[in-house]
Order: structure tokens, then sequence, then C-alpha cells
């Protein structure tokens, strides 16, 4: 019972978001709540989804402060000397702009903090696609195709979760899978090309006259002089504002919550100016912000109730001995879409503990179960899962919808995942 319910439930809410029928908030609303009142947990309600809401409030809190921040900083003029910079590196090519892109999300997310990675990535080039009238599209999926390959690192989440609920440590997951995980990031690079062309032949579609005015546009921009004193202030604030992100000094929300302050006293010292510019950003936070807690409600209901854990137990019981023993093989094809149904933890301490030791008794092999899952579960798949905070601050940072961010990213993400389950496969890392 608990099983199925969980399952339509998941069911439902990908299909409303993935084919807009409803929005984002309305669907992680509603089908949890209906799901929890279908499933007798009427009385339960509350608590269940209050779980929820507190245990994405941090998220939230840091979500609606990273986009004001950003905001004021860009209504200062803070990414005009970088977006001049990067023009005359990438020119205005699209190809050359998506493989920059892809580049700068693959250095940013070396420390495997995705959070830190989009509000990097983002902010930096979204200027910069705005002048050349791409898609902001084209932004989110190569920055969530190099973050979610590059969060197979050993200190990345994935890895380090399945390590532990494995009892065994994240370098004899890690370095196994290290060959496949290279050629997944020349798919990456690959994959940014071809979206780069797309891209071009877009634009190339569009109006000269247009295209025409938005180069000049530039033009103008890159002969600009050069910047004052408050620019340099503010790209102090910034880069220690970043320093505390990546080492943690603070509570991430309190961070951007004083960054954000300093940013409006100094930018504008008028009350009047600053009630302005959070007028003009707060929009936009105040959409994701909404969007976030009701992603709480979703995952506090399916939590607390149960259906995610039998939806793990399930799986299991249902599984022939067969596919037991190839399961590595398996769980790398399906790990990237169970990012779909299965927040990390969920994932990684509830569902993988079980399936490595049945594939173990059944012959298989429990290690390389690990391996696979870590091809694509929350890793791939994390920036595009409506189960991760982060997929939020992506999309709500570069102003693009939910689902046609799924929609553009799915495709390309699965396949990284399916070309490094076949490198897998071949160097050895997991069995068939």
């Amino acid at each position: 019972m608990l099983t199925w319910l969980g399952l339509c439930t998941i069911g439902a809410l990908l299909t409303l978001i993935l084919f807009r029928i409803t929005s984002v908030l309305v669907a992680f609303t509603l089908v949890p709540v209906v799901a929890a009142l279908l499933g007798g947990f009427g009385s339960q309600l509350g608590a269940f989804a209050m779980d929820g809401i507190r245990s994405v409030t941090p998220v939230a809190v840091l979500l609606a402060f990273a986009v004001v921040y950003f905001g004021v900083m860009n209504d200062a003029g803070l990414f005009d000397p970088i977006v001049r910079a990067l023009v005359r590196t990438v020119g205005r090519d699209p190809v050359r702009i998506a493989v920059g892109t892809t580049a700068i999300a693959t250095v940013s997310h070396l420390d495997g903090a995705g959070a830190a990675t989009f509000m990097v990535t983002v902010p930096a080039m979204l200027p910069i696609y705005n002048r050349v009238r791409m898609d902001p599209l084209v932004l989110t999926c190569t920055t969530a195709l190099a973050a979610g390959t590059m969060n197979m690192l050993p200190w990345g989440g994935p890895t380090t979760r399945a390590a532990a609920s494995l009892h065994t440590t994240p370098s004899s997951l890690f370095l196994p899978v290290t060959p496949a995980m290279a050629i997944g990031m020349v798919f990456v690079f690959l994959f940014a090309v071809h979206i780069g062309r797309k891209e071009r032949a877009r634009l190339a579609r569009a109006s000269h006259d247009t295209v025409d005015v938005v180069h000049d546009a530039m033009d103008e921009s890159a002969a600009e002089g050069e910047v004052g004193v408050l620019w340099y202030f503010n790209a102090a604030l910034t880069v220690v504002t970043l320093a505390a992100l990546f080492t943690e000094m603070l509570p991430l929300p309190l961070i951007f919550l004083l960054a954000s302050a300093i940013a409006l006293l100094v930018n504008y010292p008028q009350s009047d100016l600053q009630r302005e510019r959070l007028t003009a950003h707060g929009s936009a936070a105040m959409m994701m912000v909404t969007t976030v807690f009701a992603a709480g409600v979703f995952t506090g209901i399916l939590t607390k109730s149960g259906m995610l854990d039998a939806i793990s137990g399930d799986l299991v019981r249902i599984l022939p001995d067969a596919a037991l023993r190839h399961l590595p093989a398996l769980m790398g094809v399906a790990s990237m879409p169970l990012s779909l149904a299965f927040d990390p933890d969920s994932f990684y301490f509830g569902l993988l503990p079980i399936l490595a030791n049945a594939s173990q008794a059944a012959g298989g092999s429990a290690i390389e179960v690990g391996r696979a899952a870590v091809l694509g579960q929350m890793t791939t798949g994390f920036p595009v899962s409506p189960l991760t905070p982060a997929t939020f601050l992506l999309v709500g940072l570069a102003g693009v919808d939910l689902g046609d961010h799924q929609r553009r990213t799915i495709p390309y993400a699965f396949a990284v995942t399916l070309v490094m389950t076949i490198a897998a496969l071949a160097t050895g890392a997991i069995g068939l």
C-alpha cells in the first residue's frame, strides 16, 4: 500500500512539473498532502509537513539572501569588468561560452559543494548570456552537467554517504571509477559543444538587426574605463563572502544575510534606495523560497510517512536473484533516474545497504553496487532533482523554470551516466 502510494505520489509530482500542468509550488504542496490523506496520515500530516519545512529552512534563508546579494552586486556593476574580460576570452560565440561555463563549473565544484558552485558560476556567466541573448537554460544545463559529474569526488556527499553506509572507504569506491568519471567529463564538454552549436543555430535564425545591436552594446561595454573604489570594495566583500561560505566560518544563511546588509548599506546608503533594491529582487527570492518550503512539505511527508522506506524494502523483495547478481550494471543504468525519487540520505542510508547486501547474498558484489550508485544517484542527478535544495538555487539564480531546466538537462545527464556505466563495465570497476 505505502509503496504504491509513494510511487504514485512521485509519478504525479514529476508529471505535473515536467509537463507544466501546475506550478511547482502547487505540485509540491497538494500532491503529498493528498497522498498523506489517502494513506490515513491525516492526524500526523501537520507534524510530517513541519518536519520537512524545518529541514529546508536554512536552505530557504540561504537562497533568499543569495539572490538578493548577487542582485545588488549586479546592480552595482560588480560583474561588468568580469563580463568584459570573459567576453574578450570567449567572444560572442555560444559554443565557446557554453564550454567556458562548463569549465568554470568544473573548477568551482572541486570542493564538492553544489550551492557554492552555482553561486560562483551563474552570477559570473549570466550577464554574458543576457548580452548575447543566449537561452539561460544553456547556462543551467552545462553548469548542472559539470557539477553533477564532479560530484563523484571522494569528498563529495554521494561518495562519502555510500562509503559510510557500506562500511568502506571513499577511495575504495572512487578510485576504480576514476577512469569512468574522466570519460564522463570528456562527454560533458562534448555535450557543451553540442549544446553551444544548437544555441548558435538558434541565434542565427534571430533578427540580424537585433544581434548587431547586442554586439554593438557589447563592444561599447568592452571599451568602458577603469573601475572605481566602490567596485574594489564589492569585489573584496564577495571574495570574503565566498571564502566564508567555503570554510563555513558561520552558518551559511547568516553569511549571506550579513553580506546582503553590508552591500545594501555601502552601495545604497539611503533607506529608500535600499527598499527599492529589496523590492526589485525580493519577488525572485520569494518565489524560490516558497518553492523550497513546498519541497520541504513533499520530502517531509514522504519520509516521515514511511513511503520511501516501503519503496526501498519492496524493491529488494521483488527483484529476482538473477537481477540481484547483475545489480551493479542495473544500478548504473538506474542511478541517475533514482535521483528523482530518492533524496541522498534515503537512498544511501536506506536503500543502498539493502540492495548491496542482497546482491552479495545472491553472489554479486556489494561494493560494486555502491560504485554503480555514485555514477548517477545524486551525482549527475542532483542538479535536476526536486529533492535537493541546490537545484532550486541553480534555477533561481538563473531565473528559469524548474520543469524547463529538467526537460533540457535530464537527457544529457542520463546520457553521461550511461557512458560512465559502460566505461565502468569496460574497466572492471563494476561487473556485468
